[in-house]
């Protein structure tokens, strides 16, 4: 047995439309989308009567592939939780960027805030949070030349 990498993050949403401009702002592209439903969803992801739509997202060079899933059927009945960097779970996503400041000023145009402040990592890397749209919270990271 041999595991060859992370094929992919999802992340489930309700407002799909904020989601992928959130997502598409900060500079993924669209790789596909589509509808699923029936008896092969419902068996894929364990709920009956299950209709979602989906978007896959994927960094310009190819290496990071993000799925976008908006349940249409069943609705999550508690809706989005605000969380926080020390929330248990899967709390944030990282992503390797250039220019950072350009990035934060463009995505807080767009919305997102900056949770805490940007700092300088030991002189190695620029590292900030951001949280935009569903609480999605993510870490951006410039590595110092």
């Amino acid at each position: 047995m041999k595991i060859h990498r992370i094929d992919h993050v999802g992340i489930t949403v309700n407002d799909l439309s904020a989601a992928k401009a959130f997502f598409l702002d900060l500079g993924l592209d669209v790789l596909g989308e589509t509808e699923m439903e029936g008896e092969l969803a419902e068996r894929i992801v364990g709920l009956p009567g299950v209709r979602e739509t989906v978007v896959m997202l994927g960094t310009p060079d190819g290496e990071t592939t993000l799925e976008l899933v908006k349940f249409h059927n069943p609705s999550d009945e508690n809706g989005i939780q605000p969380s926080f960097m020390n929330t248990l779970g899967i709390r944030h996503i990282a992503f390797a960027v250039e220019d950072i400041e350009a990035v934060i000023a463009k995505l807080k145009k767009k919305g997102a805030e900056l949770i805490g402040e940007l700092q300088n990592f030991e002189n190695t890397y620029k590292l900030c949070c951001v949280r935009g749209p569903e609480e999605i919270i993510l870490e951006l990271a410039e590595k110092i030349q």
